[in-house]
């Protein structure tokens, strides 16, 4: 009777167990079919700012010029002042902002506003005027001292980024150098995929990204700190060789990503997923980028001077990039804070919001094509 019972028991227990390895079996097949079709891809989103991005495009063309005027405090208050004057005696404003833009001697045309003030003391609702510039910056300095426009480079966790991102800046540095891509382009994109991972109510944030100031790496669907993808690696990898190859680049590249072993695809993971070395995320992330660009360059659509576009290009995938006139910004929608951006728009906003300029200043190109 006894063993009859211990039979049943045994029996159901192996009813179970096999039932439970069935379960996880269909889930991490279900999980291989996921990826390999695409479905765990984020379908992204067009930025509510596409329309502003295009006119600036239009706005200011493809021009290399470089504005080297600095608006600083004293400047600003030169120019409020000027504005005041204005509307009192328009002839001695424009006699000052003449000189002024002519010169470019602040201090001088300062001047020319103090010599004009020697005529104006008793006119109190000039000075009221004058000085409430004063007023104004002296009550949101220190407000806006550390504040940014871009709402979401106020959390602090984008202080924490700075730092993780500045210890890998040789490595960022070595992969814009072999790829002929700008470090700051790499960093755009950088941003995009880990600010949503940058989360300080995620666990891995409060156990290790926030204390240690490092980036987070991933190891399922997305691989390493750009978040690439088998397929997409894959694809990186084919088109360096694939001389027919719309996003070919030329031979000077065609051995940058070469393994060194058969197990070309242990070997994939480890290099993107590593812990300590994040140099294969950069190249991966710099030579996707590169090869898009290029796509588009030869169809005759370029987006080289986009980093909105060609960051929203590499977050969705080569399947979408098809180059034509009026691309839009977007990509994988990403909440912070309450508060949900496109990944085109994080990656613009970072570009040009001169954050980590000293450690990754703009070129003179973002694409390079000199022999490596």
């Amino acid at each position: 009777m006894k063993n009859s019972v211990f039979r049943k028991i045994l029996k159901y227990l192996g009813f179970g167990l096999a039932g439970i390895f069935a379960l996880i079996g269909l889930i991490l097949t279900l999980a291989f079919f996921a990826v390999k079709f695409h479905l765990t891809n984020d379908p992204g989103v067009v930025d509510i700012n596409d329309r502003y991005f295009q006119e600036i495009k239009d706005k200011y063309g493809r021009g290399t010029e470089h504005d080297t005027t600095r608006i600083n405090f004293s400047e600003a208050k030169f120019f409020h002042n000027l504005s005041v004057l204005n509307k009192y005696f328009p002839a001695n404003a424009y006699y000052i902002q003449n000189a002024y833009y002519k010169s470019q001697n602040l201090k001088e045309a300062q001047r020319m506003i103090e010599a004009v003030n020697l005529h104006m003391q008793e006119n109190q609702e000039y000075h009221a005027e004058v000085n409430a510039f004063e007023e104004s910056s002296d009550s949101h300095k220190a407000k806006a001292l550390n504040r940014s426009v871009y709402e979401w480079m106020n959390i602090p966790e984008w202080q924490d980024f700075k730092l993780a991102v500045a210890k890998d800046k040789h490595l960022i540095d070595s992969a814009a150098h072999l790829t002929g891509v700008e470090p700051r382009l790499i960093v755009a994109v950088l941003v995009g995929e880990q600010i949503r991972l940058f989360n300080s109510s995620r666990e891995a944030y409060k156990k290790w990204i926030g204390p240690l100031k490092i980036l987070s790496v991933e190891t399922t669907f997305s691989l390493g700190v750009t978040g690439i993808k088998v397929p997409t690696a894959q694809k990186i990898e084919k088109n360096l060789k694939d001389t027919a190859s719309i996003f070919y680049l030329g031979k000077p590249y065609e051995n940058l990503l070469d393994f060194k072993t058969q197990n070309i695809a242990q070997e994939r993971f480890d290099r993107l997923t590593s812990y300590k070395c994040h140099f294969y995320s950069y190249m991966y992330a710099a030579l996707n980028v590169k090869q898009i660009n290029v796509q588009w360059e030869r169809s005759g659509f370029p987006i080289s001077d986009r980093p909105e576009i060609l960051a929203t290009l590499f977050n969705i995938g080569y399947e979408v990039s098809v180059p034509k006139e009026n691309p839009v910004v977007g990509g994988s929608g990403i909440n912070i804070k309450g508060k949900r951006y496109s990944f085109g728009a994080v990656a613009y906003e970072f570009y040009y919001s001169g954050e980590l300029y000293e450690l990754f200043p703009f070129k003179n190109s973002k694409f390079d094509f000199t022999d490596v």
